[in-house]
């Protein structure tokens, strides 16, 4: 079997040669250089070309479609920056409610001791997860017994020789602190899922691995209006009241896109947050779709996996 042939690698090009690229091979309309320069060198060709030009850019032409200003790159790639912001705010919103129902909920029904969650046989540490609980328990042990980064830690240890649950899901990461949860006991885990009032114990996980990779995204600065995660959200009562698009039994959006986002923020935040949230998200979406006159709004909505009707999500009753 022979190995597929690799393609020449990319020369290096200076500013003025990308921009000329830009303009006499691809078709792009750069009247401002100085403006160009300044971005490329902002941003980078790749974070900002490569990373925002697929929905002016016809693949088969190897162009911009016709008309397509550099500005017009720019203003989706800064749009793109709000709602990193945005999402990341409210996804915070909701790991700070998990960490502190997590840490009442395991103190309650045992104790505030280190101990008790170094404890293998206070999570459901049956034989599909017991490696895992295992490798979960040596994370919670090294942070509470050799953590230094952080000096509540650190008080905590030297001053009580221990330190209590609340304390230490401060230091957890988003995945981590979703990991723990799905290794609960059944019955902690209902506890803690009653807070969120239209969303079971099994649902919750779902959610969480989801926003987990929505999470690592905003964080790490990445592409998200287009972003797709590997995992689905579950059905929900909006899926069908929006009436989503499907195909056979499964919808097309909604799922594992932004959307999913939305309709995981609509589930698990607070009626006032979720309307805030809403509010500001039209409106950067607004302000983006006044900023450029070469993408329609129908194909706009389609990236990010919205339904045209998507501002009706918080009319229905769940």
């Amino acid at each position: 079997m022979t190995e597929k042939a690799l393609k020449p690698i990319k020369p290096f090009l200076n500013y003025e040669e990308q921009i000329k690229n830009l303009i006499e091979r691809k078709g792009m309309v750069i009247t401002d250089r100085k403006f160009a320069t300044s971005k490329l060198e902002d941003i980078s060709y790749f974070a900002l070309i490569d990373g925002y030009k697929n929905l002016f850019y016809n693949p088969m032409t190897r162009k911009y479609r016709e008309g397509t200003t550099f500005e017009d790159i720019v203003a989706l790639y800064e749009f793109d920056e709000k709602l990193r912001a945005l999402i990341f705010q409210y996804l915070c919103h909701f790991e700070q409610k998990m960490r502190s129902l997590i840490s009442y909920h395991f103190c309650d029904t045992y104790s505030e001791r280190q101990e008790d969650y170094l404890d293998a046989a206070h999570y459901d540490n049956s034989g599909a997860t017991k490696k895992k609980i295992a490798g979960l328990i040596a994370i919670l042990d090294r942070e509470a017994k050799k953590n230094t980064d952080h000096e509540y830690v650190v008080y905590q240890r030297k001053t009580y020789g221990n330190v209590p649950m609340w304390v230490i899901m401060k230091t957890l990461t988003f995945g981590q602190m979703s990991k723990m949860y799905s290794f609960l006991t059944t019955s902690m885990k209902t506890k803690i899922s009653i807070h969120f009032e239209h969303v079971s114990e099994k649902e919750l996980i779902q959610y969480m691995k989801v926003l987990t990779l929505y999470r690592n995204v905003c964080a790490h600065n990445e592409r998200l209006f287009s972003y797709k995660s590997r995992y689905d959200i579950p059905d929900t009562v909006l899926h069908k009241k929006m009436k989503l698009p499907q195909n056979g039994n499964k919808y097309e959006c909604g799922k594992n896109d932004l959307f999913s986002v939305v309709i995981a923020f609509r589930m698990l935040l607070s009626k006032d947050d979720f309307a805030e949230f809403k509010k500001s998200l039209n409106q950067i979406m607004n302000q983006y779709m006044k900023k450029t006159s070469n993408l329609s709004q129908d194909i706009f909505l389609k990236a990010m996996g919205f339904p045209e009707n998507w501002k009706s999500i918080s009319r229905y009753k769940l």
